[in-house]
């Protein structure tokens, strides 16, 4: 019997040797021997009975069951011309066969997954001591730690529960009554695969769809298909934003702009900021010179008060202009933060984006600058001939009493 494999393994590999040897011949390079558990990359090419036809760039089909591009209610979920990452199975005749998971029946079946590194589908059944107890096809029990389920801890575990998801087998022993999985270890790879392809086309400046994967005082950390960034704080919005979980919530998709990228630090910064209206654009229109408004008060400074016109104009104060003539050491003797107060726009500096205030109370209780210039300016005959009817004016009964005499 030994003899007869070798023959028969003597046989095929002149086969191989020659169909390499045809196609180098033909000006074609020889596709690289697939190995069981490989994964490559497979565009579709039909749809027919239970299997789908794949163009593995091999000589011979490659074919995938029907059975595991279909969703729930049975529809497919890709399409002619789609790409998968599939797995490499095995080889029969011309037919190359491969999956995106291992549909496991049985133990023997497992530890061929386990060996070739295809995944394998399992229920997330219960919570145990350190992670899940996840029941494979065949009724066949595993553990998956809680770091190796998800990319991140999670406050939540119980969202796991119930779920079906593959697994990589990390560790198979006593005979498949001792097995390990990882829901993570596939999700970081398809996370490696996104970066590669990522790193071709980010550049500074793009704007790219993103969701917030979670929050911290100073900013938000934002996850764009591979690649996870901050989005700090003061990038949020053209506003100050107090508390950054009434802005963003995780969980939530988001667009950004690309601020910095560091491949080799693995450092990506966003904002979103950049991707709303500039109210500056609008600023000189809606808060001219001379108009009055209602405002709060945002911060205080020993120079002055920094009060917010609307999303993301702030003017300022003098600290002069607010002791209603009275020296003050420092705004907070008059104001407080979050008082709403009305102002005068008193200058507005577009390019430096700055805007001079003065509080209007004060202003309608003082002469105001063009009065106190008209006074200054009055005619000096004017003044004169007012102190002489004055003067007159006192003359005239002293004359009046003489008449009478």
């Amino acid at each position: 019997m030994t003899d007869e494999i070798k023959n028969n393994h003597d046989d095929e590999e002149p086969e191989e040797d020659f169909a390499a040897m045809l196609e180098a011949s033909l000006g074609g390079k020889a596709a690289p021997k697939l190995e069981p558990g490989q994964k490559i990359r497979a565009k579709i090419l039909a749809f027919s009975g239970d299997w789908v036809f794949l163009d593995v760039g091999q000589k011979g089909e490659g074919v995938l069951e029907r059975k595991e591009v279909l969703d729930e209610q049975g529809q497919a979920t890709v399409a002619v011309g789609d790409v998968l990452d599939v797995y490499f199975v095995s080889r029969a005749g011309g037919e190359l066969r491969f999956a995106l998971r291992l549909a496991a029946a049985g133990r023997s079946d497992l530890e061929e997954a386990w060996k070739s590194g295809i995944p394998v589908d399992g229920r997330v059944e219960k919570e145990i001591k350190g992670g899940f107890e996840v029941r494979l096809a065949g009724q066949t029990r595993a553990f998956c730690p809680f770091s190796q389920m998800g990319l991140r801890r999670t406050e939540a575990p119980e969202e796991w529960l119930g779920r079906t998801l593959p697994f990589r087998i990390t560790q198979y022993g006593e005979q498949g009554r001792n097995i390990v999985v990882s829901h993570r270890a596939l999700l970081e790879e398809e996370r490696e695969q996104q970066r590669a392809q990522l790193r071709d086309t980010l550049h500074e400046g793009m704007r790219v769809r993103g969701t917030v994967t979670s929050l911290r005082d100073f900013g938000a950390f934002v996850d764009i298909g591979g690649v996870e960034g901050l989005l700090p704080i003061s990038e949020i919005a053209w506003g100050r934003v107090e508390d950054i979980r009434e802005a963003l919530h995780e969980g939530q998709e988001i667009e950004v702009c690309i601020k910095s990228i560091d491949w080799d630090k693995n450092r990506f910064s966003f904002s979103r900021r950049d991707t709303l209206a500039d109210p500056w654009e609008e600023a000189a229109r809606n808060f001219a010179e001379g108009s009055r408004h209602l405002g709060r008060v945002v911060r205080l400074a020993p120079f002055g008060a920094f009060v917010t016109l609307g999303e993301g104009v702030d003017g300022l104060v003098h600290i002069s202009k607010l002791g209603g003539g009275k020296r003050i050491n420092h705004p907070r003797e008059v104001l407080k933060e979050g008082q709403e107060l009305e102002v005068l726009v008193e200058k507005i500096d577009h390019e430096a984006r700055r805007i001079s205030l003065a509080l209007a109370a004060q202003e309608a209780a003082e002469p105001g600058e063009a009065d106190l210039r008209a006074y200054l300016e009055q005619d000096s005959g004017a003044g004169l001939g007012t102190l002489g009817d004055l003067l007159k004016k006192a003359q005239q009964p002293k004359k009046h009493k003489k008449g009478k005499k």
